[in-house]
């Protein structure tokens, strides 16, 4: 299993559509503050089933729509989507490729998704059950804690 791709729509910051992709090897998101790092890690605890919006510096969940702006109108939604390559069968679906989708609307109505088909938020914490991935289960290392030589 690898991590292709993060796709966002809507969530906090990016208001337009933001792909990003992940290739063998290391990959880092850096950025002077204010660029949306933090908002790129938090867009993957929260597709992977994040349920505290506090947990992602909001107030209540809708606080991850892209609120608008001084130059853009507020979006209705948010959209968050990891791809996985599968080729392996490490994940128990037989697909060589697997999207993980969550929506959220400014009515409050939200989706989960995998491989565009609706699911349950519990389908999804299934699907990474004993894998190693889960909403609390990656590193963020910030510039302050590395180490200089």
């Amino acid at each position: 299993m690898l991590l292709k791709k993060l796709e966002m729509n809507g969530f906090k910051s990016f208001a337009d559509k933001m792909v990003i992709d992940f290739v063998p090897g290391t990959t880092a998101i850096v950025g002077p503050n204010g660029s949306g790092k933090s908002n790129i890690t938090e867009a993957i605890r929260w597709v992977l089933g994040e349920q505290s919006a506090k947990s992602l510096r909001g107030g209540r969940m809708g606080d991850v729509i892209f609120a608008g702006s001084d130059t853009r109108k507020p979006i209705n939604f948010a959209e968050v989507s990891l791809i996985f390559e599968n080729e392996d069968r490490f994940l128990p679906l037989d697909y060589s490729e697997v999207s993980v989708t969550r929506r959220i609307f400014r009515n409050g109505d939200s989706e989960f998704l995998i491989n565009k088909q609706s699911c349950r938020l519990k389908d999804i914490v299934d699907l990474f059950m004993d894998s190693g991935l889960g909403r609390e289960s990656f590193s963020i290392i910030s510039k302050e804690k590395l180490m200089k030589f």
